[in-house]
Parts: structure tokens; C-alpha cells; sequence
């Protein structure tokens, strides 16, 4: 049985209108996952990304399906940024997919959510970066469905004139995955 929290996160990140649904409860969001609020304004300070952290989130949101997990592991993927960056000539991000997991695992578990359901989400938030690979989809086919798909968004809502190297990405992996 799901619990308050969980049914008011599924009914913002379910909308039709994901964006709208965010900005209308963002209070609701920020009650029940207060990381968020770190990563509003946060900036990438890199040539690949043209905006901040929350802003590409919601940007790679809005480019979802409307599926639950998906967007769980959107709204979570890059939530560890904030603490996990290197300044230098341009800001790096080396090790955010393993922060952000970890967060992300802190949280869904104060939520309520499931043992084996966390394991799924930290799993597609700890390698939204990584290559798909023969093996990946051999173990469990499905689930790399929807890590593609989670790749896909993050991959698009990159700076726009950086996006050559990773459509090419995600064109061999559609093909890897035939779809």
C-alpha cells in the first residue's frame, strides 16, 4: 500500500503537463525531497550544458514518457551535482552518477519506497552516463528499455550544439536494443 508522500509524488511526476505539475507543487516536492532545492540555480559552468542543474532536469522531464520510473530517475539523476563537482577551467562532474544514487537511495527509502524498487532506481540513476551494453540487455532487457529512455532525455536536453556525439550514441543503441 503506498503511502501519502509516494501518491502525491506519483500525481505531480504522472501529469500530462510534467512541467506545470512540477511549478504547481514544487512546495509539495520540496516538503518531501528538500535535496531538490540544491540543485535550483546550480550551475553546470561547462560547454555541454547551457543550463543550470534543475533547469536541465526539468528540461529532460519534459522530454519524457509518461512513465513513473522514468521520471522518478529524471527528477533524481543528477541530484548528487551539487555535491560533487570539480571546478577547474570548466566544471566537472567525475562521480555524480554514484552521489546522485546514494542520495537518491536516502531518499526513496525515507519515502516508504520498496527494497526492490530503490535498487531499481539508484541502479538506472548510477548509470544513466554508462554505455549500454550485449550484457546489460541480456541480464534484463526491460530495464535498459527504460534507462535508454532516461538517457535519451538527459542526452537531449544538453546544449544543443553539442548534441552530435550523443545522438550518434543513442542511435547505436536503438539499434543494439531494436527499437
Amino acid at each position: 500500500m503506498k503511502n501519502e508522500q509516494i501518491k502525491a509524488i506519483e500525481k505531480i511526476l504522472l501529469s500530462d503537463d510534467i512541467l506545470k505539475s512540477i511549478n504547481d507543487n514544487i512546495n509539495i516536492l520540496f516538503k518531501y525531497i528538500p535535496e531538490i532545492k540544491f540543485m535550483i540555480g546550480f550551475a553546470h559552468n561547462h560547454p555541454h550544458h547551457h543550463l543550470d542543474v534543475w533547469n536541465h532536469t526539468l528540461y529532460a522531464l519534459s522530454l519524457s514518457q509518461c512513465d513513473f520510473d522514468i521520471r522518478l530517475t529524471l527528477l533524481l539523476h543528477d541530484i548528487g551535482k551539487p555535491f560533487s563537482y570539480q571546478d577547474g577551467e570548466v566544471r566537472h562532474f567525475k562521480g555524480h552518477p554514484k552521489v546522485s544514487s546514494y542520495i537518491s537511495r536516502l531518499i526513496l527509502n525515507r519515502l516508504g519506497f520498496e527494497f526492490q524498487y530503490i535498487n531499481k532506481i539508484c541502479y538506472l540513476v548510477e548509470n544513466h552516463d554508462n554505455p549500454i551494453t550485449d550484457k546489460d540487455i541480456v541480464d534484463d532487457y526491460n530495464l535498459q528499455i527504460k534507462r535508454f529512455e532516461v538517457q535519451r532525455c538527459d542526452c537531449l536536453a544538453h546544449h544543443p550544439d553539442k548534441l552530435e556525439k550523443r545522438k550518434s550514441y543513442l542511435d547505436k543503441t536503438r539499434m543494439l536494443l531494436k527499437i
